[in-house]
């Protein structure tokens, strides 16, 4: 299938591509509106998060106004964070078939461009940060330390997944915080859970590149696991179940939770099954599935803390 004109090679067929004013669809491009994988797996923590706070605090449902918060700052730090590592990365980009497409490298915005769209997010996603509680603001604002080093990692280690993992995470601890203005026992388990699934599902993405990057000295745990992704992604996984686990009954959740913990493992399971790291299609398609894999665990959290109010 062609692309249309500008677009980004792993994500034909979008809004973006085919409806968009033309002289918006570089930016969105940046913000990766063409590719929402990202935003909506930033975003699960913290719908996780809001709903483990609500099992604790014995509500029937999470906060539906923080719920719709996470949404729109999801979206912006996101669109600010991939806005910031294409601005790092433009000349590794430029260098790796999937990403040479992308605005900066392919021409179709400028550095400094770029960088007042980043701005632009980023007060975006203050804008949300400010609605919350004094202790989620400066929490929210140490996140940025982590989203800042991110795109360098990478070139010093071939673990860079698990800096990802601390920033795609953050949101397990901010969901727990803004209602609760502190954090817990339950909330530091589902980060530390939701950083090892992470570290899984971009071993995954990673695999797309990993011929690229052996090229040209990017290092991942795709090109330091090889052969053995399968018996690797399996141990995150699993240490991911457990310590969710561990969050959910830590919190107080019951039966419903744990039916979604055991529906969530195994759509992981699933996904190591199906893995064929020499299919770069089939890998992308598998880490997008992880979008279902967390909704599926959100699932089974906000019905035990509705299940558990009635009863």
């Amino acid at each position: 299938m062609s692309r249309a004109a500008g677009s980004v090679a792993d994500a034909t067929g979008n809004w973006v591509d085919t409806r968009a004013p033309a002289w918006s669809r570089p930016y969105l491009r940046l913000a990766r509106l063409d590719r929402p994988i990202g935003s909506w797996l930033l975003l699960l923590p913290c719908w996780w998060s809001c709903a483990l706070a609500a099992i604790a605090a014995h509500r029937a449902a999470p906060n539906l106004a923080h719920l719709a918060l996470f949404f729109v700052g999801a979206f912006a730090m996101r669109g600010a964070g991939c806005t910031w590592n294409d601005i790092v990365d433009r000349d590794l980009d430029a260098r790796v078939e999937r990403t040479r497409s992308r605005p900066i490298p392919s021409g179709q915005v400028s550095v400094g461009e770029a960088g007042a769209f980043l701005g632009l997010q980023a007060l975006v996603g203050l804008a949300v940060l400010l609605t919350f509680n004094a202790f989620t603001i400066l929490l929210g604002i140490a996140s940025l330390a982590i989203v800042a080093v991110y795109p360098f990692m990478k070139r010093v280690t071939y673990w860079p997944q698990i800096v990802l993992g601390l920033a795609f995470s953050w949101g397990a601890l901010m969901g727990w915080a803004a209602s609760f203005g502190r954090l817990d026992l339950p909330a530091l388990l589902l980060y530390a859970g939701s950083i090892a699934w992470v570290i899984g599902y971009d071993t995954i993405y990673a695999h797309q590149d990993r011929e690229d990057d052996a090229l040209i000295g990017i290092k991942s745990t795709a090109l330091l696991f090889g052969e053995r992704t399968k018996p690797m992604l399996a141990s995150f996984y699993t240490l991911a179940v457990l310590l969710l686990g561990a969050a959910g009954f830590t919190a107080g959740g019951g039966l419903v939770f744990a039916l979604g913990l055991i529906a969530f493992a195994a759509h992981l399971g699933w996904q190591i099954a199906r893995l064929d790291i020499a299919d770069p299609d089939k890998c992308l398609a598998l880490f997008k599935s992880d979008r279902d894999a967390g909704l599926i665990l959100f699932a089974g959290l906000i019905l035990d803390a509705a299940l558990r109010h009635l009863a």
